[in-house]
Formats: C-alpha cells, structure tokens, sequence
C-alpha cells in the first residue's frame, strides 16, 4: 500500500490573492508557478498511490483561503480512494464553527493548519479548541512547518518545538509535521522522537536531493524511521517523482565513502499504512 498523505485541492489563481501570486513568481526568479490541480493529471502521476489524503488550506495573512466544501467536492470525485482534510484560520472569526461543519457536517476526516500562513503559535492557548476537538474526536491534526516564500508569514510559528507542548498536552492526537519541518529538520525529528503520536511528512523534499539525503540520515542516526509518513505536497510535485527521487538518494553517493541509507527502511516508508497509523478510515 502506498498513502500520499500531503496532497491539495484548490482553484487557481481563484483561491490566492494577488499578493501571494506576486511573491510566488518572486520566489521563482519571475516566473508564475502554475498550481492547478486536476485530479487526472494526478492519478496519472500517481501510478501506484491507494490513498491520498487532500486539503484546502486558509490562512488570511498570507492569502490563501479554501473552502472546506471545495475540499468535500474534490474528495467526492473518488471517494474510494481521496480522504478530505479541513482547514482553519484560528486567527479569524467562526473558525470554531467552521471546524464542527467540517467534519460533523462535511464528513472530512482531519485537520490542517498553516500556522506560519496564518500567523499564529500552535501551542497558544487561544486555539487550544483546535486540539480538544481533534483529541474527543479522535482526528489527526497535518501542520506546515518549514519554510515559505510569503514575506509577512512568521519563522517563529513555523518552528517544530512549538509542537512539543502541545504534544505533551494532548498526548493522544495525532500529529503529524510536514515536510520534515527543513530547514528545522533537526529539531522536527527530536520533537517527533519525543512523543509516540507526533508523525512526520517527506512531502516536497525530494528536488534538493543533497538537503533530504542529510535529513534522511539524521531520521537513521536517531532511530525514528518509524515516524516518516510518504507524501507529495501535488501540485507542486507528484507521487511517481518523489518515488524516483527517494530510491534514487544512494545513488548519488556512488564512488564516494558516504555512508548509505537503509534502503529497506525508505521501502518501509514508501508502503507505511499511514491510515492506520493516524486511525483514519476509508468508509
């Protein structure tokens, strides 16, 4: 089984603002990124996927703003396969009532958040109903955490050791930080090591092979293989391509005395059942 545990669903440009666009094309030495998402597009990408779990996002600050019921639509196009995430800007007024709609009213079964987007801390006790909610109702909670191009979007609330409070607050809902928090991926992989529900994502890593190949081997030297969850971040890459650029890691280490990474074990990630592990159904 392979599970693409970061995927999006969005319209572009309908769903970013001008702004964000701009400081897209900025990031891209002038050129806009199209981050148009069609599902075919991605199945066919996704040649081996089994699930993908997919979310909007909303995060005022920095102009990003999904609807969840867009995210409910996209899911409903395979729902045998495609598992909806909601989204919250706790920043924001009725982002309480739009978590109980979500997933009571729209049936999607977990939540993302874009702390550093949207600007706030997760271990503020402000949003502290994001994680009483998660943990009565037993939903896996997906955080950003790494970097961004968006100027007003804050390092400070993307740094993993906030989760760590938090952890130890809810030890029982899930967690899971995304993209190896990089450049922070030392401290992500300490602060997943410390708590037995705190996950990690591989997600839009595998295109700065040197940087994953450091990170991945610093997963192996601490011994928390086991938290590495298999993801895309699709659009902005695909599921065959991470595929590719994961095996293909010791290759670029022939001919020198590197040392290498466990092979068996970025296999064992590949096929990591991440629904299970997360206590998310597909019915």
């Amino acid at each position: 089984m392979i599970v693409d545990i970061h995927s999006h669903a969005w319209r572009y440009p309908e769903h970013f603002s001008d702004d964000f666009r701009a400081q897209a094309r900025r990031a891209r030495a002038g050129t806009e990124v199209d981050l148009t998402v069609r599902y075919d597009e991605y199945r066919r990408t996704a040649s081996t996927a089994d699930h993908t779990v997919v979310f909007g996002g909303k995060a005022r600050l920095s102009g990003l703003w999904v609807d969840d019921r867009y995210v409910a639509d996209y899911v409903a196009i395979d729902p045998a396969r495609l598992i909806g995430f909601l989204s919250v800007d706790p920043t924001q007024p009725d982002w309480e009532n739009e978590l109980r709609v979500g997933h009571e009213e729209l049936g999607l079964k977990g939540i993302k958040l874009l702390p550093m987007y949207a600007g706030f801390q997760p271990d503020d006790v402000r949003i502290d109903p994001v994680w009483k909610y998660a943990q009565k109702h037993q939903l896996p909670v997906l955080l950003h955490t790494g970097t961004t191009f968006i100027a007003q979007a804050p390092l400070e609330c993307t740094l993993p050791r906030h989760l760590d409070p938090v952890a130890a607050r809810f030890p029982d809902v899930k967690i899971i930080m995304a993209h190896l928090g990089h450049p922070y991926e030392g401290e992500c992989i300490v602060t997943a090591r410390k708590h037995p529900n705190v996950f990690v994502d591989i997600s839009a890593l595998h295109y700065r092979p040197w940087q994953l190949y450091q990170s991945l081997m610093l997963v192996q030297e601490y011994g928390v293989w086991d938290k590495l969850l298999f993801g895309t971040d699709y659009p902005f890459t695909t599921v065959d391509a991470t595929l590719d650029g994961l095996r293909g890691l010791n290759r670029m280490l022939e001919g020198t005395a590197l040392p290498r990474l466990d092979a068996r074990q970025i296999e064992a990630l590949i096929h990591r059942d991440s629904l299970q592990l997360l206590g998310i159904t597909t019915r």
